[in-house]
């Protein structure tokens, strides 16, 4: 993970700035913003869950009729759960920068963070505000990556600068995410930046599609934030021109954004709520895609998988019963098998006559680990990563409001 200032490279067209507003405790940066410069094409992914936060609402509605040059972030409240009142206080934020900066309250953007069902302090928000516009810089990707942080422990940023066609970009984004997760859409809260030239239409479904194979493939306690969202921009300041690429070239660029998307994911996992190991979940051989995510989800969320991870017990029996209880119709037993790693545990219905609990346990010591389930019955495979379950998580999540 690469969370390094000097290594988070500046995107052309996009400035940014951080301050401590008191939301947090204080002197702690919990208000960022993000300015795009005119022309710049947005896209983004947002929670499914029925009770979006009100700033979600309102970003979904404001995106769809203004071209936006703010986003406004705020980290300590997640004005969730605040009814008629949030909407007004997240547009009467958005009005305020939009005063301060002069554009249309419509093409400013709000996002939040933090404990669900509290008022958000509108008060401490404009009163920050003209001393982060003052304070917008293309290199504070670092600062904004640390803004944006509720029980992280450490910022989730990525950069890197590709060539195409003869051409340079560059692709950098942050996130944050440590609990409450298992997006339907993306995480809690991201931003990832570009300065390639790239139609509107184009950007949302790249940005769709890199979300389906990252953020979409974590989980930590199977629960879906209230705030969820997951924005991609391209100010196409930069040498590329997407409109004018080959259909390979396109294919190419993909692949770049989605490893940034993957790394911004899996820093979340690797930075979970008390988690002290890393899991990929393959799923191999399945009859379709659905299949195989649903017992991928049906093991990385076993509370008795978890806790076993954690203990680094290689008890395989715990991965064996999920597996029998996922809801697969018509499941051969016989014809499933069962990894940790390259080390076999079960085949054939039962455990695999070569394994041995050493050859378990020495899997599970490690801190990242692998559990493969190959079905036997098709061509489809699918892969999610998680975390363990300690006693960590439950002493952050019993004591989050105190």
């Amino acid at each position: 993970m690469n969370t390094e200032q000097e290594k988070l490279h500046p995107i052309n067209g996009i400035r940014l700035s951080a301050v401590s507003a008191g939301i947090k405790t204080a002197g702690k940066l919990d208000l960022v913003l993000l300015e795009l410069c005119e022309g710049a094409s947005v896209a983004g992914v947002y929670t499914q869950n029925a009770f979006c936060a009100a700033p979600v609402a309102l970003t979904k509605k404001h995106s769809e009729s203004h071209s936006p040059r703010y986003f406004l972030i705020n980290s300590g409240n997640a004005n969730a759960g605040t009814g008629e009142q949030g909407v007004q206080s997240a547009i009467d934020c958005c009005a305020a920068l939009a005063m301060e900066s002069g554009c249309d309250t419509k093409q400013v953007l709000p996002f939040s963070t933090g404990v669900i069902g509290e008022e958000l302090p509108v008060d401490k928000i404009k009163a920050a505000l003209s001393k982060a516009v003052s304070q917008f810089n293309s290199d504070s990707w670092h600062d904004a990556a640390l803004g944006i942080m509720t029980t992280d422990t450490v910022p989730k940023a990525y950069s890197e600068i590709f060539e195409l066609a003869g051409k340079q970009f560059t692709i950098t984004g942050i996130a944050k995410g440590a609990g409450m997760i298992k997006p339907n859409m993306a995480t809690l809260l991201a931003y990832i930046g570009t300065d390639a030239e790239i139609p509107e239409d184009a950007l949302q479904k790249l940005c769709q599609d890199a979300a389906n194979l990252s953020f979409n493939r974590i989980t930590v306690d199977g629960d879906t934030s209230t705030n969820d969202s997951c924005m991609l921009v391209a100010s196409g300041q930069g040498e590329l021109k997407y409109s004018q690429i080959t259909d390979k070239e396109k294919s190419e660029f993909a692949q770049a954004l989605n490893q940034v998307f993957e790394h911004l994911a899996q820093a979340i996992i690797k930075d979970a709520e008390g988690a002290s190991k890393f899991v990929s979940i393959e799923i191999e051989e399945g009859e379709n895609a659905a299949e195989c995510l649903q017992l991928a989800y049906a093991i990385a969320e076993s509370s008795l998988v978890k806790t076993a991870l954690f203990a680094s017990d290689p008890n395989w029996g715990r991965i064996l019963a999920v597996v029998g209880r996922s809801g697969l119709n018509d499941l051969d037993i016989a014809k499933v098998s069962i990894y940790l790693d390259d080390v076999c545990i079960v085949a054939g219905g039962g455990k695999c006559p070569s394994y041995t609990e050493a050859m378990g346990q020495a899997v599970m010591n490690q801190s990242e680990i692998k559990i493969t389930v190959k079905l036997n019955r098709g061509s489809f495979s699918e892969q999610v990563w998680t975390c363990d379950l300690s006693y960590d998580y439950v002493k952050i999540n019993a004591e989050y409001r105190t």
